[in-house]
């Protein structure tokens, strides 16, 4: 089973690891419903969709009809005007089914502009505030790809008190000094204002560079087994962290299978050789890609 704990200052006691349920975008129902119960045989019980993943908040819905009390429930807007944030948060609410999510978050507030619009009068925030004052969320988070995201969220946090973000994390990641300066400055602040920290690209391998085979996902995963499960080992070694599944739902039983088998916590000379053997790359180059 998978180890719980509190995320942030909610109240809930989540999963360590997430489900990521853009894996569901494409998806048959009766896909999806296998899928879903593996998250129950593994005690997975935290979801996070958004409304720009395909049908998988519809996908969600017949399943959370009956199980809907079991699990702390997230989606993702991506409008930054507050009547365009409320309306995206109406659609999900009735997408999901459900009277209200427990978490709302600004999907990817990376760009300058985006941001301002976001946090000023009139904008996303203010939005989910009243949102949340009636009911429809409970708690309010930001979330984000790229080199620059660490940074932003550090800027959010400031201007308003975000409960969550969520960020890509890994080894290659953590090796770029300014992205590893900026993500640490970030954990800092988050710790001490009890905010949860998400993290996404865990089981990144590289951009692909072969289109022969399908894409479930934008990047190339990692698929020896080993390497992955040393590269969620280092995510969870660090008690701060959540891990987010990823969007290829092959890979969702060995990363909780990897997540729940214990096991220490991998060397960086580990990590270094995994890069080298596998051909780790890094993903975003503070670029391309921001935007995803």
């Amino acid at each position: 089973m998978i180890e719980r704990s509190a995320f942030g200052r909610t109240g809930h006691e989540s999963s360590r690891v997430l489900f990521g349920a853009a894996a569901l975008g494409s998806m048959t129902q009766e896909r999806a419903d296998q899928l879903l119960d593996v998250l129950v045989e593994f005690g997975v019980n935290h979801l996070d969709t958004a409304a720009s993943y395909g049908e998988s908040e519809l996908r969600l819905a017949p399943w959370l009809a009956t199980r809907r009390e079991e699990f702390f429930l997230a989606t993702k807007t991506g409008e930054r005007r507050g009547d365009g944030a409320r309306a995206s948060l109406e659609r999900s609410l009735a997408r999901l089914g459900v009277d209200h999510v427990d978490l709302i978050q600004l999907h990817n507030l990376v760009e300058e502009d985006d941001w301002a619009v976001a946090h000023g009068p009139g904008g996303a925030v203010e939005a989910m505030v009243q949102a949340r004052e009636e009911g429809l969320v409970r708690f309010i988070g930001v979330t984000g790809h790229g080199l620059r995201i660490a940074g932003m969220h550090r800027r959010s946090l400031e201007r308003f008190a975000v409960d969550s973000v969520l960020l890509p994390y890994n080894f290659v990641l953590r090796r770029d000094p300014g992205y590893r300066a900026d993500l640490e400055a970030l954990l800092e602040a988050c710790a001490e204002g009890q905010v949860a920290v998400q993290t996404i690209k865990s089981v990144a391998r590289r951009r692909w560079a072969d289109d022969s085979e399908p894409h479930f996902a934008w990047y190339e995963p990692l698929r020896d087994a080993d390497a992955l499960g040393r590269a969620v080992r280092y995510v969870l070694g660090r008690d701060q962290l959540f891990l987010n599944t990823s969007s290829d739902a092959r890979l969702l039983r060995p990363i909780l299978q990897a997540a729940s088998g214990g096991g220490p916590v991998p060397s960086d000379e580990e990590m270094a050789a995994d890069v080298a053997a596998q051909g780790i790359r890094p993903i975003f180059d503070g670029a391309e890609l921001e935007r995803i």
